[in-house]
């Protein structure tokens, strides 16, 4: 295609002189000829589809137009959560991380010029290592999927093992993830079925030997049930060296038992829920933490804190020796960087909110959920799907066509719930109805009121 003989757009600066000079610079006669490569048959033999150019005014009027046609939920009521949830988020939260030396900061190459960065990391780690009870963290991962990802690399690498053990209550897009992982790695890995919405103990207690790596349980799992995280912990060490990786929701932190008591070896989790907007899916953040036992087999980056030549506080890269960067062939992992102002926005909120304000939200989710579960179940049209102890999400099963519910949910306004079917067929009735400390008395007996008059 001869640029000089199509309608000029303005979506690229370069005039035709500027093409021009740049062929003539690196010896080729036209820009096809730098696509020669590509078979005749493969390339497009007519100009681009896109419309007319517009003026800046008309570009953003139009974005406007299209961004118009999404919901979001600041129209809505969400009561939907299966991993991305809706909490209040401070304004302190955007406030700090909009400034030009967080918003626009990069890895740091010469990371030890960066104290300020290195700072934030610091600050992160520690909070989720006191979040979480356990002695190391990293400056956070991809999202909650891939640190459980890492977290079985972890696992394989300290125990010379390749078997893996996942329970089915775990995030089915997590599971999906691990697998990926696990097959490019040559791990097994085998899934425990899940009885009554929590990890089946008698076939984990039956799979568990001294060839697992690992055990990987959620909780509170996706169903929104706590688990009894006490008999599975004794069920996975009975394996020789098996390591015991849990996936948490960091705000349920706030009120159950820190998964070192529990007896963790790996602590994961989906950081998206402190401080971070839903998105529409993404950044989000992943974060890890555990054991000083196995604090170099973590990925990523460590901040740790030291003191310069004139006694000053200091902080610096530390451990590097397992990075990508620093030792290939050997590294724990790939991943070298990390998701720093998800992470910020995270450090942000857990010190805005403090031990108290973290506390106060766990309890909000956790009471109103139960009022919730108790409203919509009251008169038996719709019934609990699961009888087990649950944090902020439950489901609840009827006869009414799931479809035409949400449908009917959303034409008042109402985002929810997850449609358990998708995942889990023997559920096919059921939805995933997630109350977090955001919604009130009157949207949630709105809700029960609404579902009611579905026939």
């Amino acid at each position: 295609m001869n640029l000089k003989k199509t309608k000029s757009f303005p979506y690229i600066p370069n005039t035709h002189d500027d093409l021009d000079e740049m062929l003539k610079e690196i010896g080729a006669k036209s820009i096809n000829e730098l696509f020669d490569d590509i078979p005749n048959n493969l390339k497009l033999k007519k100009d681009l589809d896109i419309g007319e150019s517009l003026s800046e005014l008309e570009v953003l009027n139009y974005m406007k137009h299209l961004s118009n046609k999404n919901n979001n939920i600041n129209n809505l009521t969400c009561f939907l959560g299966a991993g991305a949830y809706d909490h209040y988020i401070p304004s302190v939260i955007d406030h700090v991380i909009s400034r030009s030396e967080f918003y626009t900061s990069y890895t740091p190459y010469q990371p030890e010029i960066s104290q300020g960065t290195l700072q934030t990391i610091f600050e992160f780690q520690t909070l989720i290592c006191n979040l979480t009870g356990m002695d190391a963290a990293n400056a956070s991962v991809y999202d909650g999927a891939t640190a459980i990802a890492e977290a079985i690399i972890m696992a394989s690498l300290d125990t010379r093992k390749q078997q893996i053990i996942i329970s089915n209550t775990v995030n089915p897009e997590y599971i999906s993830v691990v697998k990926t992982y696990a097959k490019a790695l040559n791990l097994e890995l085998i899934v425990v079925s899940e009885k009554d919405g929590v990890t089946d103990l008698e076939e984990l207690d039956s799979k568990v030997g001294d060839e697992i790596a690992a055990v990987i349980v959620q909780s509170p799992n996706f169903f929104g049930i706590i688990e009894n995280v006490s008999d599975i912990e004794k069920i996975t060490h009975r394996g020789k060296k098996t390591k015991l990786i849990m996936s948490v929701d960091p705000i349920s932190l706030g009120i159950l038992k820190s998964p070192r008591e529990l007896g963790a070896d790996i602590v994961v989790g989906e950081g998206q829920s402190l401080g971070n907007s839903l998105s529409f899916g993404g950044p989000y953040l992943g974060f890890m933490a555990t054991t000083k036992k196995l604090m170099r087999r973590l990925p990523g980056r460590i901040v740790g804190k030291t003191e310069d030549l004139d006694g000053n506080r200091a902080f610096v890269l530390t451990l590097q020796a397992r990075e990508q960067h620093i030792r290939r062939e050997r590294a724990s992992s790939n991943i070298c960087s990390n998701q720093a102002l998800n992470a910020l926005a995270a450090t942000v909120y857990l010190t805005t909110l403090g031990k108290k304000g973290l506390k106060e939200v766990a309890l909000q989710c956790a009471k109103k959920a139960q009022y919730a579960f108790n409203i919509l179940t009251k008169s038996e049209k719709y019934k609990p799907t699961f009888t087990k102890p649950f944090f902020k999400e439950f489901a609840i099963t009827s006869n009414v066509n799931e479809e035409k519910i949400k449908e009917t949910l959303l034409d008042n306004n109402i985002l929810g719930g997850f449609h358990l079917g998708k995942t889990y067929p023997q559920y096919k009735n059921s939805l995933l109805y997630c109350i977090t400390e955001k919604r009130s008395k009157n949207e949630i007996d709105n809700l029960a009121e609404i579902l009611e008059g579905i026939k």
